[in-house]
């Protein structure tokens, strides 16, 4: 396929009849909605026939499959962006909020990160096959815990179209097939970031059912993921808003990956350093409002104030952002507008802050406990045991100090990408790498033991 062949969707009868998957190159289009149950089983049973293939399949073939995918996510960028702008236009037409506008829009810049960070997936070592822990008994029987696929993961997402190429790779790195079940907003982008995918993996001789978009915007498919596909599907990772988690959380009957609202709050100790906390605020919040990391509430200590609040407050309305807070903070500048409690529980997801003053940080803590959502959380702080204190208590997947924490990001940990972030407790917690795509198992040698 040349850069010049555009890409073109298999058609709803291709799919429902049972056909072949995709070519390279092809991307899955809208179906009826009487063909979802059928078009789901068969997506279920293709995925995990894949995903027999890949637990075995050679780290150098899923590395080099992953190139492959990255060159040809650049080689049909232009097919992509245009695919975009379809999306784009009808969301506005549709009336989408600027925040989940900026999620959804693709740029020339944009769509060479997500190549980048498809060969940076390839590149990470792989997860499978390793051995964590090894040991001997006294009878001599050798034991080793060594890493293994989950089998076939369900990733179902809204608005962003990267996390087509980022929850695909790092599944396939990990050795596991994918049903990938993208927003309906993003449904053209997502296909044709799909059908690069899709052409990268076949070119190095691995399954084009390791990566599966879910080809109708029809709710009902979400519905038969839910339900595992017959035994077909071992885990479910929702990634998108409270409702869509909290649906995934209430009727999946297979294991889920939590990935709940970033509620993400930035609290400042007093004897903190003024600028540090100025850029770091500054960034937290405003270097892109819609990620989950992104700040939502500014806790400012009440013992520090008169130094603290009115620079942080006013940094924060010059630059654009709307500010609600308490009343010491809308005594700062009359833009600020009242808070509300309800706004203390809010991912807003856009340019808006909420900041409030405590007592300290046993104060901050027990605020972030009551009203935060166990994402991300920070302290800006010069006192080593007040940050260490902080860091101890706060049950969050994430706990940064003196840091932005826009840096909640798999990429930024060194996972080479991320599939989401798990505000859970059990498994995977915080970004979800390639590593944590994966279980285990407990390999036996012998020489004739038997059991007394």
């Amino acid at each position: 396929m040349t850069a010049s062949t555009p890409l073109r969707a298999a058609t709803a009868t291709e799919i429902t009849l049972g056909a072949p998957a995709p070519r390279p190159g092809e991307g899955p289009q809208d179906v009826s909605a009487q063909d979802v149950a059928a078009v789901m089983a068969q997506i279920g049973a293709r995925a995990r026939a894949a995903a027999r293939t890949l637990a075995l399949a050679p780290a150098a073939v899923k590395e080099a499959g992953l190139m492959a995918a990255a060159r040809a996510i650049r080689t049909h960028a232009p097919a992509i962006l245009a695919a975009n702008a379809q999306d784009v236009a009808a969301a506005q037409a549709a009336g989408i909020s600027p925040s989940m506008l900026d999620r959804l829009t693709l740029s020339a810049a944009r769509l060479e990160g997500t190549a980048r960070a498809v060969e940076e997936i390839a590149a990470l070592p792989d997860p499978v096959g390793k051995v964590t822990e090894s040991w001997e008994r006294p009878n001599g029987l050798r034991l080793e815990r060594v890493r293994t696929p989950l089998g076939v993961i369900g990733v179902i997402y809204e608005s962003r179209p990267n996390v087509t190429a980022d929850a695909g790779g790092l599944c396939l790195k990990a050795g596991n097939a994918v049903i990938l079940r993208g927003g309906s907003d993003s449904f053209n982008s997502s296909r044709a970031i799909h059908a690069a995918m899709v052409e990268g993996l076949a070119s190095a001789g691995l399954p084009e059912d390791a990566i599966q978009l879910v080809p109708t915007r029809d709710r009902a498919a979400v519905g038969a993921m839910l339900a595992g596909l017959d035994g077909h599907l071992d885990v479910i990772v929702p990634r998108g808003g409270k409702s869509l988690v909290a649906r995934v959380q209430a009727e999946a009957r297979v294991p889920v990956f939590a990935h709940l609202e970033g509620l993400v709050h930035v609290y400042v100790d007093k004897g903190a350093d003024l600028d540090k906390a100025l850029a770091i605020v500054k960034n937290a919040k405003l270097r892109r409002t819609s990620v989950c990391g992104a700040a939502e509430t500014l806790l400012v200590d009440r013992a520090d104030a008169a130094r603290l609040l009115a620079p942080l407050v006013t940094m924060l309305l010059d630059g654009g952002c709307a500010v609600r807070g308490d009343a010491a903070t809308q005594a700062v500048d009359k833009r600020v507008t009242p808070a509300t409690d309800e706004d203390w529980r809010t991912e807003y997801l856009d340019a808006v802050i909420a900041v409030k003053l405590v007592d300290g940080v046993g104060a901050a803590i027990d605020h972030i406990e009551a009203h935060g959502s166990h994402h991300t959380d920070a302290i800006l702080t010069e006192d080593a045991a007040v940050a260490e204190r902080f860091l101890n208590e706060v049950d969050s997947a994430i706990v940064v100090h003196n840091a932005s924490t826009q840096f909640a990001d798999g990429g930024e940990f060194g996972f080479g990408g991320e599939i989401g972030i798990a505000t859970g407790r059990m498994h995977a917690r915080g970004p979800v790498g390639a590593e944590q795509l994966t279980s285990f198992k407990y390999r036996v040698r012998g020489t004739g033991q038997i059991r007394p």
